[in-house]
């Protein structure tokens, strides 16, 4: 039995959890669940932004 060290994966298996997901969730889903996770992404990056803009605020005051 050939044991693979963990956080190798080889392209065979992207291949099978792709069809694993593709058979989940079928092919309407998808374009769904990517965009869904798409507009998280983007409120993540936005919520990033303020807090730094937040701190940079802060640290002006700080430095008055």
């Amino acid at each position: 039995m050939m044991v693979l060290p963990l956080g190798i994966v080889g392209p065979w298996e992207v291949v099978i959890i792709a069809l694993v997901i593709l058979l989940l969730f079928g092919g309407k889903k998808i374009p769904e669940l990517m965009r869904g996770l798409g507009k998280g992404v983007k409120s993540f990056k936005d919520g990033i932004k303020d807090v730094e803009k937040e701190l940079d605020d802060v640290d002006s005051e700080i430095k008055k």
